[in-house]
């Protein structure tokens, strides 16, 4: 097999930290707004060994997923980029990251698509953001076959467990969670006689905009700094019968006062709302009020909580604590995982023998090509029909001979195995260097591979 340090087929790199392993100011350093990610993407693939790269930002993690020809080059330069994106050095970064590598990685987006390493255990809106960091960097024409190949596995994995599985019943996302429990805060069932603000208008505002309408929400404001956008959401919200209205985030401060609830999900880079802002509002009408914040980067400064005990914030931080370790129908869920990483992982190996298989039969085209020419040489009486038929016959003695070696290599490699039946095939022919590519790369890495960055390992997630 191939050393560490040495180029060849490209294997699937995953740089991460998430909830599970950094606290939240480490991630929001480390996080990039939508606008971002086609540089960071870009500044990713600067690098010799990174042949492909996508990057799954979240609220609560941020992925780098990139298609490697050599393990340590490619690590050291995601770490590096990542390290710089963020404003901080590498060293005080590595602590918080978990690395996985080729069969370990496609485990990992498969289990991540599915809601199994979610905050909220099964929720369903990550393989909605698996898809949009797909989409962005196929727009960037940062993917290639690997990361292609492997993230339409991963969110045909998250379909599965969702329609097969009950994983997901207790609630389908983030925003369900956590409003939730800001219901609770209220002490309330529901929202009947209450009025919410939403804060964006995106994927995660628009989700929270349902949940509000189908809780009772007597009436929703919806801020955005683009108006138009809020505009839209808000007519979407009357048109499913609720309440709602649109204000720009200059006229937050004329809303404030009247809420009880506010669900704030931006893009921003900064705080939307501040112990100012909250101060005011309760200095106006002093009342219960619940802030939740789902942004990462955070919206809502801490010091919303100075302004009184009416006052209640829930952002990733506290919900990362309330949500502990959901467990329904994770065996299930895991089962399907386990299968679809098993034809994956199958399909790769299979994949990986076609160039052995070719360089094979080149190796015995040349051989018929010299012997015929010799053959032609030493006969110039035959005729050009009795060559043509002799070429035809040595051809398919030939190919009948590689028929039953070239199917068995590829069933044996599908079947896993300590053996590189593929490799063996390029020693026993003597075939050129590199026609052979590593089958397992996870197994040439090994824990000692790792071992490099014991720090960063050890705040793996699990």
């Amino acid at each position: 097999m191939t050393g560490l340090g040495i180029t060849g087929p490209a294997a699937v790199l995953l740089v991460g930290l998430s909830f599970r392993s950094a606290p939240v100011p480490v991630l929001e350093k480390a996080s990039a707004a939508a606008a971002d990610l086609a540089a960071l993407e870009h500044d990713i693939l600067d690098g010799d060994c990174v042949t492909e790269a996508i990057v799954l930002s979240t609220c609560n993690r941020m992925e780098f997923y990139v298609a490697a020809t050599a393990f340590h080059p490619a690590l050291d330069h995601v770490v590096e980029t990542v390290a710089s994106h963020a404003g901080i050095p590498s060293a005080e970064l590595e602590p918080y990251l978990y690395v996985r590598y080729a069969d370990k990685a496609a485990e990992h987006m498969l289990t991540v698509a599915s809601g199994l390493d979610s905050m909220v255990v099964g929720e369903q809106q990550i393989i909605g953001q698996l898809r949009s960091a797909y989409q962005t960097a196929h727009d960037n024409g940062t993917v290639g076959t690997t990361l292609h190949d492997l993230t339409q596995r991963a969110l045909r994995t998250g379909k599965r467990v969702h329609t097969e599985t009950e994983v997901d019943v207790a609630g389908s996302s983030m925003v369900s969670f956590a409003l939730g429990h800001a219901l609770a805060e209220l002490g309330a069932e529901d929202m009947s006689g209450r009025r919410a603000l939403v804060i964006g208008a995106g994927a995660m505002a628009s989700l929270a905009s349902t949940w509000l309408g189908r809780a009772g929400v007597d009436h929703v404001t919806v801020a955005n700094r683009t108006l138009s956008r809020a505009e839209n959401l808000a007519d979407h919200a009357r048109q499913a019968g609720v309440s709602a209205d649109a204000v720009s985030l200059t006229g937050l401060s004329g809303v404030l006062a009247d809420v009880d609830l506010v669900v704030s999900a931006t893009g921003a880079v900064g705080t939307v709302l501040s112990g100012e802002d909250i101060a005011a509002a309760q200095a106006e009408h002093n009342h219960r009020m619940v802030l939740v914040d789902l942004s990462m980067p955070r919206d809502i400064d801490d010091t919303v909580t100075t302004a009184g005990d009416q006052v209640r914030l829930l952002n990733i931080e506290e919900l990362t604590t309330l949500a502990g370790d959901g467990t329904r129908d994770e065996d299930a869920a895991r089962r399907v995982v386990a299968e679809e990483l098993g034809e994956y992982l199958d399909q790769l190996r299979v994949q990986a023998v076609v160039p052995t298989v070719k360089a094979l039969r080149q190796r015995a085209s040349d051989v018929i090509d010299d012997e015929l020419g010799q053959l032609i040489r030493r006969t110039p009486g035959m005729s050009d029909q009795e060559r043509a038929e002799v070429v035809r016959t040595v051809r398919r003695v030939v190919d009948k001979i590689l028929h039953t070696p070239t199917v068995q290599v590829k069933k044996l490699s599908s079947e896993g195995g300590s053996v590189n039946y593929a490799e063996a095939l390029a020693v026993l022919f003597n075939l050129p260097a590199g026609s052979s590519a590593a089958v397992s790369r996870s197994v040439e890495l090994g824990d000692a591979g790792l071992a490099r960055l014991g720090s960063m390992l050890s705040g793996e997630a699990s």
